[in-house]
């Protein structure tokens, strides 16, 4: 059941908007293919998109650990190749570009001059299982997932905030099967996170000791992947990517999907991203090395790096 209407979801499509040129592919095996795409040759993955405050679209592309910037006319620029693997992306108020690098932790990119530098790298002395997304919130704490392997075999993935200015760092969940996408509803007292090997999405309410509660199943789907990124809209509807169902489904706050955002590209759409101060939504599929657009019901609301 979709929602309390019955109804079949309304078709939103999301059309080609720019490709990853000819230039920039790479198919060939690498080691993170050999461990998520039964080593075959992947010539990208993108992933982790996110705007800046000039209106440039900066994505990940994981095997081949690139940061490319993509301006609003649409010409592709690779800032940065390093020896990573960068998964989530966002952008910071002060123009640092946060990167969640499954090899090496959360990291911080100067756009600039493509230098990057270690944020985080460990808990007490132990590495992360391997970090994907992350969020800001209003006072700048980054919000992120720790996903490695994990799944239904082995629910031990962690979701993680860490203060920048004081240094603490909370381990929030730590019993999640592969949590992914990461968002805060607009009053930021509810934290959502994908769980991809779940094909669910959890909800937790935040207490006032910064704790989170009574987390629960918010949401669940079907298919051979699952939920990956995430985007809350001004309105509190959940924008929930699917990896293996070709768009993103637009989830009220009730829980109920009166809209599906339908890639008219390939079927891997991994992550989401609302243009500040607008309804244009961006979603990468990384099937294709694509980026679509749409227009969505609502705008998204005002991020952290626009604040």
């Amino acid at each position: 059941m979709w929602n309390l209407s019955f109804e079949a979801p309304k078709i939103i499509d999301a059309n080609p908007l720019t490709t990853m040129p000819d230039a920039f592919r790479r198919p060939q095996r690498s080691d993170w293919a050999d461990a998520n795409r039964g080593g075959k040759p992947v010539d990208s993955f993108i992933e982790g998109p996110a705007f800046d405050r000039d209106g440039n679209l900066y994505i990940t592309d994981i095997p081949h650990g690139r940061i490319f910037r993509i301006d609003p006319a649409l010409r592709w620029e690779l800032v940065v190749e390093y020896d990573g693997w960068p998964n989530g992306l966002a952008v910071h108020r002060d123009g640092g570009i946060w990167i969640t690098d499954y090899r090496k932790g959360l990291l911080r990119l100067d756009p600039g001059s493509g230098r990057i530098e270690p944020l985080l790298t460990h808990r007490n002395s132990e590495s992360f299982k391997g970090v994907n997304d992350l969020v800001f919130d209003a006072r700048g704490r980054c919000w992120f997932t720790d996903q490695g392997q994990t799944g239904l075999q082995d629910p031990t993935g962690r979701v993680y905030r860490w203060d920048p200015d004081s240094g603490q760092l909370d381990c929030l969940l730590s019993t999640v099967p592969s949590p992914n996408g990461i968002a805060l509803d607009v009053e930021q007292q509810v934290l959502f996170v994908a769980v991809t090997r779940a094909n669910a999405v959890w909800r937790g309410p935040l207490m006032r000791d910064g704790t989170v509660s009574k987390v629960a199943a918010f949401r669940t789907f079907f298919g051979s992947g699952g939920p990956d990124g995430l985007a809350i809209d001004a309105d509190n509807r959940l924008v929930v990517a699917h990896v293996s169902l070709g768009g993103a489904f637009v989830v009220e706050p009730t829980g109920e999907i009166l809209h599906f955002v339908r890639s008219k590209a390939g079927r891997a759409v991994t992550n989401i991203a609302f243009q500040p101060g607008s309804r244009r939504m961006v979603m990468t599929d990384s099937e294709t090395g694509s980026i679509l657009v749409a227009d969505m019901p609502s705008p998204g609301p005002t991020p952290f790096s626009h604040a």
